[in-house]
């Protein structure tokens, strides 16, 4: 006697594994987030341009491993656009959010992160020229309202700093928009896996050399704070940058863009979650405008 039948079998596994994308989305959800309070607590003891640097070079010798496994399968005729993706995905975005940081608190970096599917949508229509429905540009305006609403409108103790310095993330949501159209346009057949590796393998070699020409090593051995510092960059890059962008490409595959795409609507509660323990200021503002910015976000994804 069979207790169970073909089709209650399929079932049981198609939950199984919708569990297992949930459990995935959640979870990246939480380290996403949790990177801006990590940016945070590393600033104490590096200058932004040698944290970046560290992320970078932490992150380029987690995934050279992933480099010799898949040797075979590189095209390396296409290492200018691996550069690209590298640069736009990872390395510049890496100095700005440092940057930014010095001068914004975690929660509003976390907030104008948001706007990256926008970046994105806008920089596919006019450089890539995606097809795209006029209605989705009423939500691209309203996100840039959300953004303008926290940088122009934030005062020294809303933002924690100067709140100019919110360009720089926004120039970051530039670059990743950039990064994810450039991968959508030449490495659609391309392993995921592959491209963040290659990507990280070639811009790894001059943030390693970067550290090496500075005062990087005597200011880890002399600063109290040092330790403190490279520790939450380590967690930052194995957690934020290589498993992260492992399980990421893996949730797409198992789900799809969309679906993977919804930790954006996740990632700013984490964000604001932290800098409240972390003893920031949060007030009404950061919450219209991340309610604008999510408004903006969802409607060029309906």
């Amino acid at each position: 006697m069979r207790f169970f039948d073909v089709r209650t079998i399929k079932m049981i596994k198609n939950i199984s594994a919708d569990n297992k994308s949930w459990a995935i989305l959640i979870f990246l959800s939480l380290v996403w987030g949790c990177s801006f309070i990590l940016i945070k607590k590393a600033m104490v003891a590096f200058e932004p341009a040698q944290l970046a640097c560290l992320r970078l070079t932490i992150s380029a010798v987690a995934f050279t491993p992933f480099v010799l496994w898949h040797r075979k399968e590189i095209d390396w005729s296409k290492w200018m656009k691996f550069l690209a993706v590298g640069i736009t995905g990872s390395g510049l975005p890496s100095f700005l959010f440092f940057i930014a940081q010095s001068q914004l608190s975690s929660s509003v970096a976390g907030l104008l992160n948001s706007l990256t599917p926008i970046w994105t949508l806008l920089i596919g229509i006019f450089i890539f020229r995606l097809n795209f429905e006029r209605k989705k540009l009423l939500g691209v305006f309203i996100g840039f309202l959300g953004a303008a609403s926290i940088v122009l409108l934030g005062s020294e103790d809303t933002i924690g700093g100067n709140p100019w310095f919110g360009i720089f993330v926004i120039i970051a949501t530039i670059c990743y928009g950039s990064s994810v159209n450039m991968v959508q346009a030449f490495f659609g057949q391309t392993k995921p896996i592959i491209i963040s590796c290659v990507s990280f393998f070639l811009i790894g070699p001059p943030a390693m050399i970067y550290l090496a020409l500075s005062d990087f090593s005597n200011t880890l051995m002399s600063n109290p704070q040092a330790l403190q510092a490279f520790g939450a960059v380590a967690i930052l890059s194995l957690f934020g940058t290589v498993l992260a962008t492992i399980l990421f490409y893996t949730l797409v595959q198992r789900t799809s863009a969309v679906f993977g795409s919804t930790v954006t609507y996740l990632m700013p509660a984490i964000a604001i979650f932290w800098g409240f323990i972390d003893g920031e200021t949060i007030s009404i503002l950061h919450f219209a405008g991340m309610a604008l910015i999510l408004v903006g976000v969802y409607l060029t994804k309906k």
